[in-house]
């Protein structure tokens, strides 16, 4: 690992992240042809939060948090911090005082692959995070890692500037290039999927709206009378 910290990074614009997040997360994902997702292993510790931000990443070695330190040096309003480790790490990395610096920040919200604590005091104070796990176990501030590099979550590369949008289905990230792209995309599903919901609300089945029947019958799919046990057996 290169110890820097990464300065001046640029990122998606912002008018375009906003839009992503008010269509959703799994909307985005399925747009953009189901990528960037960062998996199950990330959850809300809140119900409700649908937000979009441009990624500042940390990648801190496990138990250890400050790199997020030297990381809220780096955000601007409009940011979602997003923070991974070397090494699996299940601590408490962060809490309500570090959330309380970033929102003071303007930044909307944080991503990180480890714990997180003081889950009470966060929902209180409106801070949403995704977390893979909630730990009272803290950390120190020791050791040296990087802020505002390529960090693998999830298995997906998030780099710093890219969009990241996060609800109640988890997280997605869409590179910083292309978020105009996914916009259009996303928007065209949207639209899709109202004419969708209008026919279903008006009775017609997904196996007609779709043509699915054709792919059960290619399956060798079979519709068979019901028969009631021990009919025509001579028992009755």
């Amino acid at each position: 690992m290169r110890n820097v910290i990464v300065t001046g990074v640029a990122r998606a614009e912002a008018a375009v992240v906003d839009a992503l997040a008010g269509l959703g997360v799994a909307t985005v994902h399925e747009a953009i042809g189901r990528a960037g997702y960062l998996g199950p292993g990330l959850r809300p510790i809140q119900d409700g939060s649908r937000v979009g931000g441009t990624a500042v990443t940390a990648l801190c070695w496990p138990g250890d948090n400050l790199m997020i330190h030297a990381a809220a040096e780096q955000c601007q309003a409009g940011d979602l911090l997003v923070v991974t480790t070397a090494s699996p790490s299940t601590d408490g990395m962060f809490g309500e005082l570090l959330a309380t610096s970033l929102a003071a920040r303007g930044v909307r919200g944080l991503v990180i692959e480890a714990g997180v604590r003081d889950v009470a005091e966060l929902r209180a104070m409106g801070f949403p995070v995704w977390s893979a796990a909630v730990s009272a176990q803290g950390t120190v501030k020791e050791t040296a890692g990087a802020v505002n590099v390529p960090v693998s979550v999830g298995g997906q590369i998030v780099r710093p500037g890219d969009a990241i949008i996060a609800d109640d289905d988890g997280v997605v990230c869409v590179p910083r290039g292309d978020v105009g792209q996914a916009l259009a995309a996303a928007q065209a599903r949207v639209a899709k999927e109202e004419q969708a919901r209008k026919a279903l609300a008006d009775g017609q089945l997904g196996l007609d709206l779709y043509g699915l029947r054709d792919k059960l019958a290619a399956r060798g799919v079979q519709y068979v009378q019901y028969v009631p046990e021990g009919a025509g057996d001579g028992l009755g």
